[in-house]
């Protein structure tokens, strides 16, 4: 079955390690996952400046590495992500700021990209939100 997941909510909420946790499942399980696309507070999991605690679970490293380690196509909401001061080099540039803090293994792109996603999978899951 194939799956597109959404995750709405910041790296140190529950919803975040759920989602992430259930990703891992459906590979293990024999599943495909479309995309991940990372949305409103979600987006901070993407970014590759947050530093978590050393006696709490990096989630934002083990979502990196997730998408790296199984080749996932990883999006970040464009909007959502420079609301939030989320950058990638071409958008650091276009806004005139210093910083990049996009991870790498990440894209910025829009809301058409979870649509696609929806189209091509067989179920969206969605994590955190309002």
């Amino acid at each position: 079955m194939k799956f597109a997941i959404a995750l709405f909510s910041p790296p140190h909420a529950p919803s975040s390690r759920r989602a992430l946790l259930f990703a891992q499942a459906l590979l293990a399980g024999g599943h495909d996952i479309v995309r991940l696309f990372f949305y409103q507070d979600g987006v901070h999991s993407a970014s590759g400046n947050v530093v978590t605690p050393q006696d709490e679970q990096d989630l934002p490293r083990e979502w990196a590495s997730f998408v790296s380690d199984n080749q996932l196509d990883g999006v970040v909401c464009i909007a959502a992500a420079l609301r939030r001061g989320v950058l990638n080099d071409e958008e650091a540039q276009r806004y005139a700021r210093s910083a990049v803090n996009l991870g790498a293994g990440w894209e910025l792109s829009g809301l058409g990209q979870l649509h696609d996603a929806v189209q091509a999978a067989d179920r969206l899951i969605c994590f955190g939100g309002p």
